[in-house]
C-alpha cells in the first residue's frame, strides 16, 4: 500500500539512536543518513525520520501512529525496552490488545519528537 513512511523531527542524530535501537530490536537495519534525513529500508518499504523540508520546526500529529511489524512476543517486548532506553517514552507497556483484531499482542512508544509509533505482533490461539 505505501513505498515509504516519514515522520519529522528537530534532532535527526537524536531520532537514529532512538529509531536504530527500536527498530533494531525487530531485525530492521541501521538507518542511512541522507543529510538531515534518516531511512529504514525492509523488503516491503522505508520508513524515514528527518526535518521538515520547508524549514519549520518538526511536531508530532495527534492521534497518529505508526505501526511496525513485530515477528514475536519478545520481539515487541524487545522493542519497547529499547526505545525507552534511547529518549523514548511510553504510551503503552506491552501486553495484548483487546481492541485489536485477532490475538494482537503490542507496546507503544512516543519517539524524542513526540512521534508515536508500535509494534504488533499475533499470538497463537490460546496465549
Amino acid at each position: 500500500m505505501f513505498t515509504h513512511v516519514m515522520v519529522g523531527t528537530n534532532d535527526p542524530a537524536k531520532a537514529k539512536q532512538f529509531y536504530d535501537a527500536a527498530l533494531g530490536a525487530l531485525g530492521i537495519g541501521e538507518g542511512m543518513v541522507f543529510g538531515d534525513r534518516v531511512f529504514y529500508q525492509s523488503p516491503t518499504g522505508a520508513f524515514g525520520v528527518g526535518k521538515p523540508a520547508d524549514g519549520n520546526a518538526a511536531c508530532h500529529a495527534n492521534g497518529g501512529t505508526i505501526g511496525f511489524a513485530a515477528a514475536t512476543r519478545e520481539a515487541v517486548d524487545a522493542f519497547h525496552a529499547a526505545g525507552l532506553a534511547n529518549g523514548g517514552s511510553d504510551e503503552g507497556a506491552p501486553g495484548k490488545r483487546a481492541q485489536a483484531p485477532g490475538n494482537a499482542y503490542g507496546a507503544y512508544l512516543r519517539d524524542p519528537c513526540g512521534n508515536k509509533i508500535c509494534a504488533f505482533t499475533q499470538l497463537p490461539e490460546g496465549e
